[in-house]
């Protein structure tokens, strides 16, 4: 940058980066472009009137100029002048002649991409670094010229000395300002931040904001900015937050590091920049295309950044993609990969892992460490995967799941990202839900409504009371609800109808469905420990394909053993020797469970040396909860008429005895083209269908719904079937709860492993997530990172 006439000029300095190319004296007009030139090339016999760089350790023996910005002072104050006033408007740090040397004159560099060479050039000054140049340069070429490239072998010709530099570890320290990327994929996410605190150039036309958004101050008050929307991406991806966003579960900051990065990388902990810039490249490639996995060759082109720092990044993201690919933050989901694409390097391949039980959380950690390329095998008790996940797809055209079927929450999913994986789609559920009492009358929407307000202000109640901590007794959740129900009425005076008392009623039954179990079995201090975290924000869809097309390309390709059940896990030796009831022997460096809570309540496996007392007492203290299922076909939609449109439809239970017997009917084929209902039977109701026979819990669901439709005639069902979860087996349970005396850390206690050998995963083991096949899934994904870095 040439400084205006007229001005007074500064005493000439020479400002070393590891780049070894100093800021030259700002007034000297330069008489001959130096961007090319090596330390040899540059004023070879006048070393001495350059003092010598202050950054400790850069061995450069003269400095290199960069900063011929243009052959005249007038041109080239005005293209820092202009460079400034756009860098201002956009970014945060201050606009200086070391910024703007970084950003507009450094030289490019750029590797060959000949397997056999690989190594980097500089590029000329002239020459503007692009993804396609990244992914094509082969040395000796002149990109965006004509002009081919000599015959002769440009690969034979040496490095320059300075590339190896770059590699010692003191290198980074010596960087004056860090790298801030150019047109990175990350820009159209992050639009709503500073550029430069997230990683990005200010100066680029991809880092623009509106005119609106252009004054700082106005930026730091945006409350509530909207989720950014991407062409081609789909809506449910939102991996970084936004300014002043804040609840929305599997989100990162991109301004800042999260606990378990500053971790893994403390050389970032004092400047973040650089880790941040490839830290959400990385983000935004993968959701861009998670159907592939994301490499670091995949990366590098994508990033463009001045200076030999380029060079420092590309080792770099290296690092950060395999960080967070173990991590399950990218290349997860039910991405497959040859056995010769291993997501991790060959370090990590040294392990044997068994897993025990073959639902979510076994088949998301074994396709992770498929993925990462260690041994696994999966040891399954009954003869199919899928665990809890069980689809039933004998009724015509619609499938139906027997266990889990709905997503509750969308935004950052694992689902929706294995949905998109593997091109299906969920059916959106509406908010409509009717309820009709017995006799056929639909519920006025405002007695719904206030008795929903209710029914949240007694909730509202046990959260304040469990606020006061010198209250030590934990109490049930029922009973609470009772007492401040009472006390309510009787301080209030207001009498609710019969009705109303019904409708409340439902609501309380919706509560047992969400817990599993009977509220008088639950927590009132921690029926809610998750909500405490982050949840999964947007739509709840139903899967209509079933979890099952999910489950079934997870295990696709792995040793999975079916009819294996686990007897004994020994892992007093050097080697974890696992025993199935036949009598079978296993051996594995780790092994990780994943049966459901109340085999291990129950003592289905036997531990050697057995499992600690503090282990044990986590597992007591949560809840095996249980709920049925009733699905049924018709020979038409008799319920049309009624419920038009809507996904589902509410029973008003006649009486507190009924209550969580069929509560609510869901309309399976959102299509409107097939006639099946499903529906729940939870809380004291699983308990009063348990001694039936499935043809007497038939013929209750269809008195209910005969008389819901009191006005017209309802047919017998042409197909159903009624689950038995409770008495299956291997399973024994729906989802686990929070028991009164218990707490959320219950389930941290449970997901410890022992001595980096035995791991757990399952819902049961998820604070964060528990009772969802999210939930398990995460777990998997999780503990498939601890074992790869064990």
């Amino acid at each position: 940058m040439a400084t205006p006439r007229g001005r007074t000029k500064k005493k000439a300095s020479f400002d070393h980066s590891p780049d070894s190319l100093p800021l030259r004296s700002s007034g000297r007009q330069a008489k001959k472009k130096a961007t090319e030139t090596t330390d040899e090339d540059e004023d070879g016999g006048s070393e001495k009137k350059y003092r010598k760089c202050e950054k400790a350790g850069c061995t450069a023996a003269c400095p290199v100029c960069f900063a011929s910005a243009s052959e005249s002072h007038k041109d080239g104050y005005d293209k820092y002048t202009t460079w400034k006033k756009i860098w201002t408007s956009n970014g945060k740090t201050e606009p200086s002649p070391k910024a703007f040397m970084a950003d507009q004159q450094l030289p490019y560099w750029v590797q060959c991409t000949k397997p056999e060479c690989r190594k980097w050039r500089q590029l000329t000054k002239e020459i503007q670094l692009t993804p396609q140049i990244a992914k094509t340069y082969r040395c000796g070429m002149k990109p965006n010229t004509a002009v081919k490239p000599e015959t002769s072998d440009h690969c034979s010709l040496p490095e320059d000395l300075r590339v190896s530099e770059v590699s010692n570890h003191w290198w980074y320290s010596m960087l004056i300002l860090p790298p801030l990327l150019k047109d990175s994929v990350a820009a159209p996410l992050l639009s709503a931040y500073y550029p430069d605190c997230v990683g990005m150039s200010p100066s680029c036309t991809s880092t623009h904001r509106a005119a609106s958004d252009t004054s700082p101050g106005k930026l730091e008050h945006s409350k509530a900015v909207p989720s950014v929307l991407v062409p081609g991406m789909n809506r449910y991806f939102q991996p970084f937050y936004q300014p002043n966003e804040c609840g929305k579960a599997l989100c990162v900051r991109p301004d800042v590091m999260e606990l378990d990065e500053l971790y893994e990388f403390p050389e970032y902990s004092r400047d973040p920049t650089m880790y941040l810039a490839l830290r959400n490249l990385i983000l935004a490639l993968w959701y861009t295309n998670c159907k592939e996995a994301l490499t670091p060759q995949k990366c590098i082109p994508h990033i463009i950044v001045r200076g030999l720092v380029r060079i420092r990044c590309v080792q770099e993201v290296e690092r950060i993609l395999y960080f967070m690919t173990r991590k399950g933050l990218i290349n997860t989901g039910v991405l497959t990969v040859g056995t010769d694409q291993h997501l991790l390097p060959k370090d990590y391949h040294n392990k044997s892992v068994i897993i025990i039980g073959a639902g979510p959380a076994g088949l998301a950690a074994a396709r992770q460490l498929h993925n990462f390329g260690i041994k696994v095998t999966v040891l399954e008790a009954k003869d199919r995967i899928g665990g809890r996940v069980w689809d039933d797809k004998s009724f015509t055209g619609v499938t139906v799941g027997r266990g889990a079927q709905i997503v509750n929450g969308c935004i950052n999913n694992p689902v929706a990202l294995m949905c998109e994986q593997l091109g299906i789609s969920m059916h959106k559920f509406g908010e409509r839900c009717d309820l009709i009492q017995e006799g056929g009358r639909i519920t006025d929407p405002t007695i719904d409504k206030r008795m929903d307000f209710h029914f949240n202000a007694l909730l509202d109640v046990v959260s304040e009371w469990r606020k006061d901590k010198t209250q030590l007794q934990d109490v049930p959740l029922g009973e609470k609800i009772e007492e401040i129900y009472k006390a309510f009425i009787k301080e209030s005076g207001i009498q609710f109808s019969e009705l109303e008392e019904q409708v409340l009623q439902f609501h309380l039954s919706n509560l047992e469905y969400a817990c599993g179990n009977n509220l008088h079995q639950v927590s009132a201090r921690s029926w809610d420990h998750n909500e405490f975290f982050a949840q999964f924000a947007g739509d709840h869809t139903l899967l209509t394909p079933g979890y099952s097309v999910i489950l079934e390309k997870l295990a696709e390709g792995l040793d999975i053993r079916l009819r294996s059940p686990v007897q004994s896990i020994d892992y007093s030796g050097d080697e974890v020797q696992v025993t199935t009831t036949d009598g079978t022997e296993c051996t594995a460096q780790k092994v990780l469970v994943t049966v459901p809570l109340a085999l291990l309540q129950k003592g289905s496996l036997q531990f050697n040396p057995p499992l600690s007392d503090k282990k044990m007492k986590a597992i007591n203290s949560l809840g095996a909860g249980i709920i049925e299922k009733i699905a049924l076909q018709f020979p038409y939609r008799f319920w049309d008429s009624k419920v038009q449109g809507a996904d589902f439809f509410g029973h008003v239970p006649p009486s507190a005895s009924k209550r969580g017997l069929f509560a609510v009917f869901y309309d399976m084929d959102p299509q409107k083209q097939h006639s099946v209902l499903m529906s729940v039977i939870a809380g004291e109701a699983v308990a009063a269908v348990r001694n039936l026979e499935d043809k007497q819990v038939l013929q209750q669901c269809m008195a209910t719904l005969r008389e819901l439709f009191k006005e017209q005639e309802v047919p017998d069902p042409t197909k159903y079937f009624v689950t038995r979860w409770s008495t299956d087996p291997w399973i024994q349970m729906a989802y686990s709860f929070v028991k009164t005396g218990g707490s959320g850390e219950a389930y941290d206690i449970l997901a410890e492993e022992i001595q980096g050998t035995i791991f757990f995963a399952g819902e049961a083991t998820n604070r964060h997530f528990p009772q969802t096949v999210t939930g398990a899934y995460l777990s998997g994904v999780r503990e498939a990172s601890k074992i790869a870095a064990f």
